[in-house]
């Protein structure tokens, strides 16, 4: 039953085509503020040693209210670009887009062509993993080896605002010690996943990023 179920809502996206209009920091006026706005993308090596993570936070500054109605857009394909020799194009895809409460996950796989329009790769490895609430302990899917994640999270990033601004505009010379945290009780919407290094390929260097693409 699980197989069908997966396989049925794979076939229902496999038309669909998504393209870039995504930035991140809220530095891109077509998606600032809004379910595409991709707020930090983080890639390092898992507990696991062996393998690799990647993670991508959309829909930033919520408050715990705004985080407890908050949901992922089934509008916009969430993509993890990986190269692997050194190019700057991607050779692998990881793709996540939500359906019905859930979070699918495709590849990592080749892209049937690289750049701004993707569309879902369904022949790949499939994985899917229901949509943690917000305030309730994570839900995390493992299979084959690949563990995923979906759902509202504090947000782990930290930054002085204010200070910044004074920096930049010449009022001081370097941030406080201590600071501000300017994100301290916001929460974001959180995408990852865990993969072995294997299934990355590559010679032991990769270049990473993430795009939100919305459908068209």
């Amino acid at each position: 039953m699980k197989n069908w179920k997966i396989n049925l809502q794979a076939s229902s996206l496999i038309a669909l085509v998504f393209l870039l209009i995504a930035a991140d920091h809220i530095d891109a006026p077509a998606v600032s503020g809004g379910s595409a706005d991709i707020t930090d993308f983080y890639a390092f090596q898992g507990e696991n040693t062996e393998n690799l993570v990647f993670v991508a936070n959309l829909q930033g500054l919520m408050s715990p209210t705004e985080s407890a109605a908050a949901s992922f857009d089934e509008g916009v394909l969430v993509e993890f670009n990986i190269d692997t020799n050194a190019d700057a194009v991607e050779d692998l895809v990881i793709q996540a887009i939500p359906r019905d409460g859930k979070m699918y996950f495709f590849g990592p796989e080749a892209p049937t062509s690289p750049g701004t329009s993707s569309s879902i790769l369904t022949s790949a490895s499939q994985y899917v993993v229901d949509i943690s609430s917000y305030g309730q302990e994570a839900i995390i899917a493992t299979e084959a080896g690949v563990s995923v994640f979906a759902g509202p999270r504090d947000d782990p990033f930290f930054m002085d605002f204010a200070q910044y601004g004074e920096v930049i505009s010449g009022n001081a010379a370097g941030f406080n010690d201590p600071g501000a945290d300017s994100f301290a009780g916001t929460n974001v919407m959180s995408i990852a996943i865990e993969v072995p290094k294997s299934q990355v390929g590559g010679s032991g260097t990769i270049n990473t990023w993430v795009e939100s693409k919305r459908l068209q």
